[in-house]
């Protein structure tokens, strides 16, 4: 019998539902608000404007939670793992390459000042979607590219952005997008320190950067 710490990850490669950890049942403990919005709940409920909701993955979920909680229209942003097999998964679980998750933020959003279409703009330009199962430095499965789509309608505005953009990347010489485009699995919350890690540490890592490419004006808006 082989057992999983035996197993020789390659961080780069999706483990099995075989190979991956058994997680627990219990969820991660959260802080009730908002580290940022003071007073804000950091799950809801939300009362106010036109709530929809937005998962998105683009490297360390650090520095894009910071991007976009300082976008208007963004009501509260949570960082987690998803669309891997472990649940309730541990950071530590998650960086071992034995849970299939990839870092994401759930982005609460009004639609009536931000729409999805402006939120999957800023998901292009602040990474670089082209590099598998990595962005920049940080390398693993992790770090792998997504858009996680809580309902049919922003799984066709994301495929339809998605084509946009190559067109772009195309004209600058980059290969082809990584990115995965699903319908939203579960997100299991981070650890209490990660959520808004960058506001309570604001000289901590951020591994944020895009290619320069920007999607037309024309596509970006409602």
């Amino acid at each position: 019998m082989v057992l999983r710490s035996e197993i020789l990850v390659n961080k780069n490669v999706m483990p099995t539902a075989e190979q991956a950890l058994p997680g627990r049942e219990t969820p991660m403990t959260l802080p009730e608000f908002h580290y940022v919005f003071e007073g804000t709940p950091l799950l809801g409920p939300f009362f106010e404007g036109s709530i929809d909701f937005a998962i998105f993955g683009l490297g360390c979920f650090w520095g894009a939670e910071r991007r976009f909680w300082q976008r208007e229209g963004v009501v509260s942003t949570v960082v987690g793992y998803a669309g891997g097999f472990t649940p309730n998964p541990t950071y530590e679980e998650v960086c071992s390459g034995l849970t299939g998750h990839t870092e994401v933020v759930l982005v609460v959003f009004d639609k009536d000042k931000v729409s999805y279409r402006e939120l999957l703009a800023m998901f292009w330009e602040l990474h670089n979607p082209t590099q598998g199962m990595r962005q920049g430095n940080d390398v693993g499965t992790q770090y792998r590219s997504a858009i996680f789509c809580t309902s049919p309608q922003q799984l066709e505005e994301a495929k339809a952005s998605r084509d946009a953009f190559q067109a772009e990347l195309n004209k600058a010489g980059f290969g082809e997008i990584t990115t995965e485009i699903d319908q939203a699995p579960t997100v299991f919350f981070a650890e209490a320190y990660h959520q808004q890690y960058l506001a309570k540490n604001p000289e901590g890592y951020c591994g944020i950067g895009g290619t320069g490419v920007c999607l037309p004006p024309s596509l970006q808006g409602n």
